[in-house]
């Protein structure tokens, strides 16, 4: 018996890591001498964590930030101390904090940033479980604020203070929910789908006046701490890997592809939603998928 084919995080394992050697990076120095802010790094699983090793990696000096309760809660720090970063907090639906972070971040880093992270997201509907249709209104507006409002007040404030450098990069982080209903995901898919409409919204504006690109990235669903939140998250991380013909990409791929938008490969790359899923936004019903859903039929008489 094949166990892993009824145990979708055992499934998922062998599906990604099949030989249990670990990927080895070579540095290509795409951010050296570049500065940048990553937004939402709590612990090692999240992908703003990542992405914040993977720049260190290739040359990129990094303030880290998040709001202080997630300061608190993580383990921000230890990352800190590993790539020398300086660590900020704000909250990301506070105009005082972001102007704050901004103005200090300059100073640490001794001028304008050259990219920006933002991984930010959160649901009080989901964390308690409120079907779609009846939701919380309190809680939906604090989802929007914290999952995609936050874009529109950093980038403004940003623009305000003229702290981006022309050709600069930023990337937020996405889902195909956006797009699609996907159970479950609640009114994370309607924060997903302004998000995303933020993004080319300022990438207009930021385009023509500096030649700075506002991209999104829709990723593969990732066990990150909030990911995993949501209720049948293993379930929904197992068929999207059974569907995708590359697999699910994991946070370390998604860190890689950041860093491509980050560096001067990708300037001409804005006011696009990048999906990075391993060819499930364009499937339809894979083979693999198929032979999972057909098992549930064999008891049947």
């Amino acid at each position: 018996m094949n166990l892993s084919s009824h145990n979708p995080r055992l499934y998922l394992l062998s599906r990604q890591n099949p030989t249990n050697q670990i990927r080895n990076h070579m540095a290509y120095h795409l951010l050296e001498g570049k500065k940048g802010i990553i937004f939402g790094a709590l612990n090692s699983r999240s992908i703003a964590w990542k992405v914040a090793e993977r720049a260190h990696e290739e040359g990129a000096v990094i303030v880290l930030t998040n709001a202080p309760i997630a300061l608190r809660m993580g383990t921000i720090n230890e990352l800190a101390e590993k790539i020398g970063a300086e660590v900020i907090a704000a909250d990301a639906t506070s105009l005082e904090d972001i102007e704050n972070l901004i103005n200090r971040s300059m100073e640490v880093l001794g001028g304008k940033i050259d990219f920006l992270l933002h991984s930010i997201g959160m649901s009080p509907n989901v964390r308690k479980g409120i079907d779609y249709d009846v939701l919380n209104y309190d809680y939906y507006h604090k989802t929007l604020d914290v999952s995609a409002f936050s874009l529109h007040k950093i980038l403004s404030t940003a623009r305000r203070l003229d702290a981006i450098k022309e050709w600069g990069s930023v990337v937020a982080l996405s889902y195909v929910a956006a797009q699609r209903t996907f159970a479950r995901y609640n009114d994370m898919a309607d924060a997903k789908a302004i998000l995303e409409s933020i993004a080319r919204s300022f990438g207009y504006i930021y385009g023509r006046e500096k030649r700075i690109r506002i991209n999104t990235i829709s990723q593969s669903p990732t066990p990150t701490t909030a990911g995993s939140g949501v209720s049948g998250f293993d379930k929904l991380e197992d068929f999207a890997d059974r569907m995708s013909p590359l697999g699910n990409a994991t946070a370390g791929d998604c860190a890689d592809y950041c860093i491509t938008l980050f560096s001067d490969l990708t300037r001409k790359v804005t006011m696009q939603n990048l999906y990075h899923d391993g060819g499930f936004s364009s499937m339809g019903m894979s083979q693999r998928a198929i032979d999972q859903y057909e098992k549930s039929f064999e008891d049947c008489p």
